[in-house]
């Protein structure tokens, strides 16, 4: 199969997204004679080949939906070797580097391939990624995974101490990316990296993600001595909004209601004249020595002007509204983003 090419049908070798619940997916090796386990019970392989994509597949005990896989399923799902990058921090990336296809990207720190599989797309079908790891186990199985995705011809995968003995390519580079714990030590070498010409100045787009402030710092160091500009450090945050009922003020705006409203309105503000002049004279009264019968007609008018004042408080009634999560996710890396142009 291919991450890049979509077809209608499951064949025997693919991979693919089952899907039981927004908290329940799974990428899963169609392999013909197993079985797939399931909370609601065993998945046989065999009758998932030849359904479409999209469609509902059956269980012993339920039921699940067969989805075709994508960069971004991938990226839930996943086996994690390390810590990866999600949807949001993929997505600025690839903007703030300009990627598009026919585009060459190096990329230092292959990982998980979470990022890998999402650059492939983009660059694709004429791109080149090249990523490196200085583990071997990581390098290995990674290159397994680019090639049963279909992006063998796409992605070259290296062993490779990125930080002691650079790239090992010259003019090649259109971006380049850096996950690495001393990005800074890598900065120095990336000048030869970066395509250049002897007719017009070319260079390039870098990002390095960081998990802590002081990397950054030192990376923004470094950059700056190396002689790149538009130094810009970015932090993606994720503010989830929750649908709930709540009361809120109901605006009824049909004319017969704002002609009742603005009677109110003006009987509010005679009322309300009149209250004041009754309550001067009473308490002028009552200052005098007057009866009870004007503590009274004092505390009539207070009463008069509440009913008024409440007459137009605006009822409020339950509705749906999106309001936002109490509870934020958390920080997960500082992306930093250059540029290098051939002087």
């Amino acid at each position: 199969m291919s991450f890049i090419e979509y077809r209608d049908l499951v064949q025997n070798g693919d991979t693919v997204l089952i899907y039981l619940s927004i908290s329940n997916i799974y990428a899963l090796k169609i392999t013909s004679g197993k079985v797939f386990q399931t909370k609601y019970g065993a998945l046989k392989h065999d009758s998932i080949i030849g359904k479409r994509y999209g469609n509902v597949v059956q269980c012993s005990r339920g039921w699940a939906y067969v989805l075709f896989m994508t960069p971004e399923l991938w990226t839930l799902t996943l086996p994690h070797r390390t810590q990866i990058l999600y949807t949001p921090d993929i997505s600025i990336v690839i903007l703030q580097l300009d990627l598009k296809p026919g585009k060459v990207v190096c990329e230092a720190g292959t990982g998980s391939g979470s990022l890998s599989h999402a650059l492939a797309r983009t660059i694709a079908p004429t791109g080149q990624l090249y990523t490196f790891d200085f583990h071997e186990q990581r390098v290995s199985l990674a290159r397994e995974e680019f090639h049963e995705h279909g992006l063998g011809d796409i992605v070259i995968v290296q062993q490779r101490d990125v930080c002691a003995e650079g790239f090992g390519l010259e003019d090649a580079a259109d971006a380049i990316f850096l996950d690495l714990p001393h990005p800074w030590e890598v900065i120095p070498l990336l000048n030869v990296t970066f395509r250049h010409s002897a007719y017009f100045c070319v260079g390039g787009r870098l990002c390095s993600f960081s998990p802590c402030i002081e990397q950054v710092q030192k990376t923004c160091e470094a950059l700056h001595t190396e002689g790149f500009t538009d130094i810009t450090t970015l932090e993606c945050l994720l503010r989830p909004f929750e649908v709930k009922e709540v009361s809120l003020p109901h605006l009824h705006l049909s004319e017969d209601t704002l002609n009742e409203k603005r009677k109110i309105s003006l009987e509010s503000q005679d009322g309300t004249t009149d209250i004041r002049k009754e309550e001067t004279a009473n308490i002028n009264t009552n200052s005098l020595g007057g009866t009870i019968g004007d503590a009274v007609s004092f505390s009539k008018s207070n009463s008069k002007r509440s009913r008024i004042e409440n007459s137009m408080d605006n009822v409020c009634e339950p509705e749906w509204s999106a309001v936002p999560s109490m509870q934020i996710p958390g920080h997960t890396g500082y992306l930093t983003f250059a540029t290098f142009t051939h002087s």
